[in-house]
């Protein structure tokens, strides 16, 4: 698939840049798709997130580095690392040795990764096509950094300050557009990444922000079960089993979470991912 080859060209780009400070927007590009659905993208087919796996490289590579007789000092400066300290600790955490033992202790490679369409599924993937036009969400939004790590700690803890401040009942007397329920959308900016709780409505509350959501093809997957882990499945057998094969790719809207029953132990939920046709 042509979106395959995209990622296996950003992996490329990755490779001949470990020793530079690595680019997420440029490795998107390579990708075309956002930095955003890069990294989503990545972490579910990888089975790890971004940062992690250039650690692993960037270690693997060192150890090779040190082996051919380089010094400690000069591989933690080649990889990023201001100082011994924090290279030896990054070194440990994935040889289990310090870099002094490297070349008479056994180390862990971590080869380059490539990606392929694999044969999967079997079990049942429920979803449906919706062409909307433009429509607006309003709710209350926060940063959430650019790391997938970010995120899943930002995320939860917006929807724990909400229930808190018992805002959800409100936000969903707002509801006018053409999604259902309460919404989790996620989008990037300039400066970031933001996630928004929110619903379809053409006005904002005081405090509230107002997204306008462009005009889109929608895959939307459905599901139930306890969250975060039922929806979590569902969005990654969306990326992993569905887009490969569906011959779409990411559109540049928001990914967009409806909550129809919000229960978290058995919570009815639709995933409604932007796509487009290369």
């Amino acid at each position: 698939m042509e979106w395959i080859d995209r990622m296996n060209a950003a992996m490329d780009y990755l490779e001949e840049h470990l020793t530079d400070k690595i680019d997420v927007s440029e490795l998107a590009r390579i990708a075309c798709c956002s930095s955003f659905h890069f990294q989503r993208m990545f972490s579910y087919m990888a089975g790890v997130p971004l940062g992690e796996y250039v650690r692993r490289r960037r270690m693997t590579r060192a150890a090779e580095d040190l082996c051919n007789g380089a010094r400690v000092t000069d591989v933690a400066a080649r990889y990023g690392y201001d100082s011994p300290t924090a290279f030896n600790r990054a070194f440990q955490s994935v040889h289990g040795v310090p870099p002094s033992k490297a070349c008479s202790a056994t180390l862990q490679a971590y080869t380059p990764i490539r990606f392929s369409l694999a044969v999967t599924g079997g079990a049942p993937l429920a979803y449906r096509m919706e062409a909307l036009d433009a429509f607006s969400i309003a709710g209350y939004a926060a940063p959430i950094g650019k790391t997938l790590a970010e995120n899943f700690r930002a995320v939860p803890a917006l929807w724990e300050r909400m229930a808190r401040e018992e805002a959800l009942p409100g936000i969903l007397r707002m509801q006018t557009g053409p999604l259902p329920g309460l919404l989790g959308a996620s989008r990037e900016t300039g400066e970031g990444w933001q996630y928004m709780i929110g619903v379809c409505a053409e006005e904002a509350g005081e405090g509230m922000a107002l997204w306008r959501v462009p005009a889109c093809h929608w895959a939307v997957f459905s599901g139930q079960g306890a969250m975060p882990t039922a929806i979590q499945e569902v969005e990654r057998r969306a990326v992993l089993e569905w887009l490969p094969a569906s011959g779409y790719e990411y559109a540049n809207a928001p990914d967009i979470e409806a909550y129809l029953v919000p229960e978290p132990e058995n919570a009815a939920f639709e995933v409604w991912l932007p796509v487009v046709r290369p």
